[in-house]
């Protein structure tokens, strides 16, 4: 089966593909060619993970009313 592209990932999986290239990368053992191709894909993993974050915080954020209005999420003290 053909893997995922990153954008197709959840974030979990998103995630422990990243904890798997850092693992790989901190036992020191992979060429440098390697490691450069690992690292970058990294980067985009960061990058894919941190835009889902900021996603669901942005849903999170908003609620709808009693009018079926899009509101911003307020605590009332």
């Amino acid at each position: 089966m053909a893997e995922k592209k990153e954008k197709e990932l959840s974030f979990e999986e998103s995630l422990t593909s990243l904890e798997a290239i850092v693992k790989k990368l901190e036992a020191g053992d992979v060429p440098l060619d390697d490691a450069i191709n690992e690292f970058n894909k990294a980067m985009k993993l960061a990058k894919s993970c941190d835009e889902k974050l900021k996603n669901a915080e942005e849903a999170i954020s908003k609620l709808v009313n009693k009018d079926g209005e899009i509101v911003d999420f307020k605590v009332e003290e």
